[in-house]
């Protein structure tokens, strides 16, 4: 190690400060075995026997790390003391800082400021523990052990913290960090440390946000390289950001979904409860990566193994069918008196026999026929591979007191034919409560991964299989940084009317410079819009804005069939405010008047794109502090019903754009559903592509709406637009009539 949190992750000295709470977190440093010096500061007594002085300045050495458990006002003082004693870190435990209002945030800055770079955890926070030095700037109990190795807990919340060391999964902590608020040391900094930890074996994060996404990024960049997992449970899922939901990508995607892509591009693996936290790093620790996702699953009860088909089914996980040959030596193991399938009930007429279990295990796991082998023989060097990527053994125990021996013949024998096969095992049990201390810890020994229950072991699984993935995918190159995301404003309340629709008119990338406070945002007009996509070299049809009355004119200029919209108005077809395939002029004049009132008078008169193989949405929408996010999916009006989108993060590459666009639902009717034709996927790819260039070229551009993109078998057409740019001031821009959309 060698950053700036290392004296605070292995410190020789520490410094207690306060009253109550600096006695609790002493008394857990004593009970952790930590044996470097202790210190204590409290100007009326003396703190649990330990040596005590009446202030910093008195204190006999430079302590690498110190507890400050004092009340606000004096704390900032006591770490004033601190930093310039040169005081190797600091944990402020006091609350009232800026989780409280403006009142606390300004005495939290001054807090920072008298840290002096020394580096600060919290304030309002629990702290660290070291279980590799036994050092706890903790007041509160805790239920590590000292371990040489393990993972390292973050977490911005402490009681969640101290609930994660209690956690009994068989799970070795080398690491907790209790941030709080953040005000110095902060999460990404914290996995950077940890990741750069040789004791460290994995990371598990319990966050709301991340506080600086380039340093998170290269950190897990770092971890990627090491083989090191870091898996997320994420809190803060939230409607996406906006008072006005102007886009339909508004309403499908928000912030929380730019972290899911943020996490899938940097291999961290999301969660959704905390036992699905320890279970997954549980098993990516025991195992490291899987090769693939096809399992077998073992148990002596049909409707367990019902039970993990019917789990399965909602995972990215395989439990492929056995083939004839394979099948036969497996029926053979069981004097073909039972149905194999996979799952495969192994019934119980084998149950305490170990020769008999380790024979149907390994006739399972072992591919004896390409290794050229007996099932009862196995090799522990063969080099052809297992048959399947991991497997699961269902064992329930009996409950404390009752008699287990009858048990433990089954999970030696796993165990025997993983290590024969080189499988990486997995035991759970139906239920938590039946996968007792005892068979975990047995587990482990015969080198297996003990998962809580079917669900948290699917979970487990699946994220192995996609941390290999992400490895090899990764080959040790990093994914280029991401695009940073554009200002967000809050957005002018403007009338549709006085809405922006001259791309001349509208700011330019300088806006990006702009503070947030100085910025509005407008949101052009689909004719703004439009405007802009064609000059970034996307297709528009060809068509005019023009007063209502001189609709059938211009209908007759561009020729027939034509589409007439109404302007300003952003979700046309819920107010019908378009007309499709008009044929006739005087049909066109008819829907002219009818539109135009529905807007400012004026509407909009294009060619009629026809032919479409299907209809999508394309957006890029800027997520801080994520980053500029794009957004692909089923289009049209029925977009927001379907929610068939796939997300990327800026930057991306072609690849990627066609693999989310093969993720999709409607993915046949592009691909050339019952031999209709393919759409032209290449025109789509290209869109994508323009897109992506203009946002990172103009950065005034917030969100970029094309629904739908019109496929057709040759082309890809922006029917529809709608764009949203920060701005500074408060100008009306006027609407400009008769601008083509088509450079």
């Amino acid at each position: 190690m060698s950053g700036r949190l290392d004296r605070l992750l292995r410190p020789r000295s520490l410094a207690f400060i306060g009253g109550t709470a600096a006695e609790l977190a002493i008394e857990a440093t004593r009970s952790f075995g930590f044996t470097g010096e202790m210190w204590a500061v409290n100007p009326r007594h003396e703190l649990r026997g330990a040596s005590t002085v009446a202030s910093v300045a008195e204190l006999p050495g430079v302590a690498d790390a110190a507890f400050v458990a004092v009340a606000r006002d004096t704390a900032t003082e006591v770490v004033r003391e601190l930093a310039a004693a040169g005081t190797g870190a600091a944990v402020c435990y006091a609350s009232g800082f800026a989780e409280t209002g403006d009142t606390g945030a300004a005495a939290q800055r001054e807090l920072v400021e008298a840290a002096a770079g020394m580096p600060l955890v919290g304030p309002n926070c629990y702290g660290t523990l070291s279980a590799v030095t036994g050092a706890a700037l903790w007041p509160d109990v805790h239920g590590l052990a000292r371990c040489e190795r393990g993972v390292g807990f973050i977490s911005q919340s402490g009681n969640v913290a101290v609930n994660l060391t209690m956690a009994r999964r068989g799970l070795a902590v080398a690491h907790v960090l209790a941030l709080g608020n953040q005000a110095d040391v902060g999460l990404a900094e914290s996995l950077e440390t940890l990741v750069a930890d040789p004791a460290v074996t994995g990371v598990g994060l319990y966050l709301e946000a991340v506080d600086d996404i380039d340093r998170f990024a290269a950190a897990a960049g770092v971890a990627q390289q090491r083989g090191l997992p870091v898996v997320a449970l994420k809190l803060g899922a939230t409607e996406a950001s906006g008072a006005i939901a102007v886009t339909h990508t508004a309403s499908l995607v928000g912030s929380d979904t730019a972290y899911d892509a943020l996490f899938r591009r940097l291999g961290v693996r999301r969660v959704q409860t905390l036992p699905e936290l320890l279970d997954t790093l549980s098993m990516l620790v025991a195992t490291g990566p899987l090769r693939g996702n096809r399992l077998v699953s073992l148990s002596c009860s049909g409707g367990e193994a019902a039970l993990i088909a019917d789990r399965s089914r909602i995972r990215d996980l395989s439990f492929p069918a056995f083939s004839a040959e394979h099948r036969d030596r497996v029926s053979a193991a069981l004097d073909h008196r039972v149905a194999v399938t996979n799952p495969l009930d192994y019934h119980t007429f084998i149950w305490g026999d170990a020769a008999r279990l380790r024979d149907c295990f390994t006739a399972v796991l072992c591919d004896v026929h390409s290794a050229g082998e007996s099932p009862a023989e196995p090799s522990q060097g063969s080099t052809a591979d297992p048959p399947f990527d991991a497997a699961v053994l269902m064992l329930d125990l009996p409950a404390a007191g009752l008699d287990r021996s009858r048990w433990w013949p089954t999970l030696d024998a796993f165990g025997a034919a993983c290590a024969a096969s080189a499988t990486p095992g997995v035991v759970v049990a139906s239920m938590a409560e039946n996968l007792p201390d005892e068979a975990r810890v047995r587990a482990e020994q015969l080198g297996l991964c003990a998962c809580g229950d079917i669900d948290t072991a699917l979970a487990a699984l699946e994220a192995a299989a996609a941390f290999g993935q992400s490895l090899a995918a990764s080959a040790g190159t990093p994914p280029p940084p991401l695009l940073a995301p554009a200002h967000r404003a809050r957005r002018a309340s403007k009338p549709q009317s006085q809405r922006a629709d001259s791309d001349a008119d509208a700011p330019g990338p300088e806006a990006a410079v702009l503070s947030e406070t100085a910025l509005t945002e407008t949101v052009l007009t689909e004719h703004g819009a439009k405007q802009r996509l064609a000059a970034a070299g996307i297709w528009v049809p060809r068509g005019l804005l023009v007063p209502a009355d001189e609709a059938a004119a211009t209908a007759h200029e561009i020729g027939l069939p034509v589409v007439v919209k109404a302007t300003g108005v952003t979700h046309k077809s819920d107010v019908g405010a378009v007309a499709i395939g008009l044929s006739d002029l005087d049909e066109v004049a008819a829907a002219a008047v009818r539109l135009g009132a529905l807007g400012d008078g004026t509407v909009t008169v294009e060619e009629c794109v026809a032919d479409a193989v299907a209809e999508l949405l394309v957006s890029i929408r800027s997520e801080p502090p994520v980053g500029m996010l794009l957004t692909l999916g089923a289009g049209g009006t029925l977009v927001e019903m379907l929610d068939d989108t796939a997300v990327l993060l800026l930057p991306t590459d072609p690849a990627d754009v066609r693999s989310a666009l093969r993720s999709l639902r409607i993915w046949p009717l592009l691909a050339g559903h019952r031999g209709r034709p393919p759409a032209a996927l290449d025109a789509v790819v290209a869109v994508v592509s323009a897109l992506a260039s203009l946002v990172s070229t103009d950065r005034s551009i917030t969100e970029v709406e094309i629904n739908p993109l019109l496929v057709t078998q040759e082309s890809a057409v922006a029917v529809d637009a709608l764009m949203t740019v920060a701005q500074s001031g408060s100008t009306e821009i006027e609407p400009a009539h008769r601008r083509p959309h088509q450079p």
